[in-house]
């Protein structure tokens, strides 16, 4: 499908680019004729055709667009070529050829990814209203709002100037027209990949600066669509500018591959075809070679490069369970590498890929990677969005469940859309579009009612919140991740289940830290954006962040001294003062003053023993406090004790919670509605958003303890209240 004039830089047959042959490891398979642009040219001067009859310069975009959609009405493509030839009649290109060559270029890559109609048309006529005194008004008349649109859509992505202050509005503007229609995008991609291939004719630093736009926008944007295709050929034509030194050696190294005698992946595919025969397993096997940037990045990987290195074999198949039947057989029968197995049919990717991918073995250590895919799912891996034809048509069947369904915003492409919405300002949505363009694996986490989250690899809890509840992900307090529970900041694998414990107060307020633990733009966005409305807040917050830092540094510092005060053996005032009282407990020594331990606060119908310490004092614990034994092998002398007939009782609970606003006073509220009188608190410095409470309390009675334990359980934000357990440093 090559449309590309004489360019010093294009890079040479790419595999897998839907632009032309492929590397000499394979042969091409009912390739047509090379495309001449002069040819075109010519056709194109002498004038459009007699009315009615298809323009021979339109042949292959005719050609190409039949065989995906072969009974197609011609007729807008006829009408839209002899309006666009008639408009630009006169103009060049730099490269020197007539201006109609470029849509027709650009037309005819969209026809070879299989784009319907009426993208083609107006891919045909996307650069006449910005070029030429074609209105838009005029082509709404001839061709309908649709063609109207896409042209609209199109005339502004033109006007973008790439320069870097621009960037931030102009692509948000970008993203807009994207998000309402997928296909303008799709014409813009087509666009770029014709004016890369024709890079050749302009000064250099034109075309790094054209080149590095490409790397950091387009090329994202086009495998978050799916379009591998175009994708991979925009890689290659990239990797050719900015980076001449390393292509020409990974053009070598292709070279050298294809002209050795041995090919390791033709005689694997050679012994899967046989596997599947004799399988009954109708299927299609062909050799996909990497492209240039591809086999770049496996021989920085892998150093020293081998026969199987420079491609892929590729298993079509015609149902989706003979995929699976495919991968039972190799596994089977060959040697497989488990570790390589991934399954995209089960949990497709972000932009809509879906294969198998597995790997086998050879004997001489060689391991080639397969993968497994319907024909329906091969043409939309490497087409993506374009190939799901047009998203106004009525579905003929009821749509599947998931955000995929609707080509016109697909998944990424509609959060996107939201988050330049609730983006403050422009500069802040450009970089974090930036931020996650960069991000080029997608991991799939599961909801506990089995919906699928699609998150960037290395998101957290945060970011599942956010992608899952929006701005209601203020009122989030934690989670469960795999049935355990986890703070916020917990990093998230792929096959995750995450439930996520929200609160139920309206007013909740996400807390300043949660930005060192997000990483989607949704979060960050949302998180930004209410810290921007509530300055008051923020600042509070910033305030609090900063003191809680100061007091863990402080609490560290004083650690050791505090653990060497917590001896049993201390008889220090400030120890006896926050030990609770023992006066419902009678000791064996009458005159002793008994005092029940810090470490297990014995309540009520607790099974206690005591032991004699310094001044004459015993100490009460409970018999399963890890000090008895300690006390015992150290040789304390064992006192006996006993309740007496008060019902009144102090007892130490440690609560653990997550952070959130206001939870220390509906802790204390819920415990004072029990009736429990708060004797001491300490509130320890949170860490990875949990904090630690410890309360000793008076109650009137110890039958009142479980039901205080449940009140304070049942706080937001709580998701544990114990008794305070024995401790490493008894008393």
């Amino acid at each position: 499908m090559s449309a590309e004039a004489h360019n010093s830089v294009t890079p040479g047959p790419m595999p897998g680019a839907v632009s032309g042959p492929v590397t000499p490891t394979a042969p091409r398979r009912k390739a047509r004729p090379r495309i001449d642009l002069r040819r075109l040219g010519r056709a194109a001067l002498l004038g459009p055709a007699a009315r009615g009859r298809l323009p021979d310069a339109i042949s292959h975009v005719v050609d190409a667009h039949r065989a995906h959609h072969p009974d197609a009405d011609l007729e807008p493509l006829r009408r839209a070529y002899v309006l666009a030839e008639s408009s630009h009649r006169g103009q060049m290109r730099k490269s020197g050829e007539p201006y109609i060559t470029h849509p027709l270029a650009v037309t005819l890559i969209l026809a070879e990814l299989g784009a319907e109609t009426t993208t083609l048309t107006a891919s045909l006529l996307h650069d006449t209203v910005e070029d030429t005194d074609v209105t838009l008004d005029q082509v709404g008349e001839q061709f309908g709002e649709e063609v109207r649109y896409l042209v609209d859509g199109v005339t502004k992505l033109e006007k973008v100037d790439y320069g870097a202050a621009a960037e931030p509005e102009t692509f948000r503007k970008m993203l807009v027209a994207t998000g309402n229609d997928v296909r303008v995008m799709s014409i813009k991609l087509a666009d770029r990949l014709h004016n890369m291939r024709t890079l050749g004719v302009m000064r250099p630093e034109k075309q790094e600066r054209i080149a590095k736009v490409t790397r950091d926008v387009l090329i994202p944007l086009a495998e978050r669509l799916g379009v591998q295709a175009l994708k991979t050929e925009l890689e290659d034509l990239v990797f050719a500018i900015l980076r001449p030194e390393e292509y020409e050696h990974t053009r070598e190294l292709i070279v050298r591959n294809a002209a050795r005698a041995d090919d390791p992946l033709a005689e694997v595919a050679d012994e899967v075809r046989t596997v599947l025969r004799e399988a009954d397993i109708p299927a299609e096997i062909l050799i996909r070679p990497r492209h240039f940037v591809s086999v770049h990045r496996v021989s920085r990987k892998r150093g020293r490069l081998r026969g199987s290195d420079f491609g892929r074999l590729l298993v079509l198949v015609n149902e989706d369970a003979d995929c699976y039947g495919v991968l039972g057989e190799l596994h089977t029968c060959m040697t497989p590498v488990v570790s390589e197995f991934k399954d995209f049919i089960a949990v497709p990717k972000f932009n809509l890929y879906q294969s198998l991918h597995t790997a086998v073995a050879r004997e001489d250590g060689q391991v080639v990677e397969v993968l497994i895919r319907t024909h329906q799912m091969h043409k939309v891996a490497e087409a993506g969005v374009v190939a799901l034809g047009n998203p106004y048509a009525p579905a003929p069947d009821d749509p599947a469940d998931g955000e995929r369904v609707d080509p016109t915003r697909p998944g990424w492409l509609s959060r996107l859309l939201d988050w330049q919405e609730a983006a403050p300002d422009p500069d802040h949505f450009w970089s974090t579009l930036r931020e996650d363009l960069a991000q080029d694996r997608e991991i799939t986490v599961f909801r506990p009612d089995g919906g699928t989250l699609g998150l960037p690899d290395g998101a957290t809890c945060v970011d599942a919140a956010y992608a899952q509840y929006g701005e209601d992900a203020h009122a989030c307090i934690g989670a469960r991740v795999n049935g355990r529970l986890a703070t916020l900041s917990t990093v998230l694998k792929d096959g995750d289940t995450v439930q996520l414990l929200m609160g139920q107060d309206p007013a909740s307020e996400p807390s300043r830290e949660w930005l060192e633990h997000a990483h989607t733009p949704a979060a960050r966005i949302a998180i930004q954006r209410w810290l921007a409305a509530h300055p008051a807040q923020a600042e509070a917050q910033r305030t609090d962040v900063q003191e809680d830092r100061l007091a863990e540094e402080r609490t560290a510092a004083r650690r050791p001294a505090t653990a060497e005060a917590s001896d049993p053996d201390s008889s220090a005032p400030e120890q006896a003062a926050v030990r609770p009282a023992g006066g419902n407990v009678l000791a064996d020594r009458p005159d002793a003053t008994v005092r029940l331990a810090g470490c297990c606060t014995p309540v009520r119908p607790d099974e206690i023993t005591g032991f004699a310490v310094r001044g004459g004092a015993v100490t009460v614990h409970r018999v399963e406090c890890a000090a008895v034994a300690r006390m015992r092998d150290g040789g304390r002398t064992e006192v006996g004790v006993r309740w007496g007939d008060a019902t009144e009782c102090r007892v130490t609970l440690v609560a653990e919670s997550f952070v959130r606003p206001h939870l220390l006073a509906d802790l204390t509220e819920a415990m004072a509605h029990e009736g429990a009188e708060i004797v001491s608190a300490t509130v320890e410095p949170p860490t990875q958003q949990q904090v630690r409470h410890t309360y000793t309390v008076q109650l009137p009675d110890a039958a009142h303890l479980p039901a205080l334990m449940r009140a304070m359980r049942n706080v937001a934000g709580v998701y544990d209240v114990t008794r305070a357990q024995p401790q490493t440093q008894g008393g």
